[in-house]
């Protein structure tokens, strides 16, 4: 099993951003994305495949965020799950739209830390980090709100049974995808669309925005 990655380390290797889409919320994200996974593999003890995915504001997620703060009677007074929550923005937004309270998942360790770091950072309580909740059945909760989850075709085939799980046990379930491949959209309900500005600036031109829909699970 994996030690507790210090919360030090999650500070000492990101920089502080408020996404451009929920200026809102202040994360810690990558600086050098290159330089921060190196450090994770030192950390570690051990070659890591899986790039630092926590470190970053991904555009399902912005999306996700901006339309729970948009519309807080989604989730205020209910018990959320954050899904492949990564660096927590999610979390964040729906506890500052008013949750009783959110469970947090991702499968890693470092996300788990970076969650709680940024909701400190936020002074947003009642944020509780969970590792992977796939292979279970979905937890009594009011609303799923799930953020680039559908990112590669395994993912995609572990995540779609549980949130259809999840729904018919009665969760409102909410998806933020920046038009993945994978995302079955005919079996979806588009709620919004939101133009996500990519949360690293371009060197050679104007910074590049992501089309981005937040959809229902009926």
């Amino acid at each position: 099993m994996d030690r507790p990655i210090p919360a030090e380390f999650v500070r000492a290797h990101t920089r502080p951003v408020r996404p451009e889409l929920v200026p809102e919320v202040e994360l810690l994200v990558a600086g050098d994305v290159v330089a921060l996974w190196e450090a994770m593999e030192t950390e570690h003890g051990r070659t890591s495949t899986d790039p630092p995915f926590w470190a970053a504001a991904w555009p399902g997620g912005q999306a996700l965020a901006r339309h729970v703060l948009d519309h807080p009677e989604l989730v205020a007074g209910r018990t959320v799950l954050d899904l492949g929550a990564g660096s927590g923005l999610v979390a964040v937004a729906a506890v500052l739209a008013g949750a009783g309270a959110v469970l947090a998942s991702d499968v890693d360790p470092f996300a788990l830390t970076a969650i709680a770091v940024n909701a400190a950072r936020n002074g947003t309580p009642g944020i509780t980090p969970v590792g992977d909740v796939l292979g279970a059945e979905p937890p009594d909760v009011g609303v799923v709100l799930a953020g680039d989850v559908c990112y590669d075709r395994e993912m995609t085939d572990r995540v779609l049974p549980f949130l259809t799980a999840a729904r018919a046990r009665g969760a409102e379930v909410i998806i933020g995808d920046p038009g993945r491949v994978y995302l079955p959209e005919d079996r979806l309900e588009p709620l919004a669309a939101y133009d996500v500005p990519d949360t690293e600036p371009s060197p050679t031109g104007p910074v590049p925005v992501r089309r981005t829909t937040v959809w229902r699970l009926p």
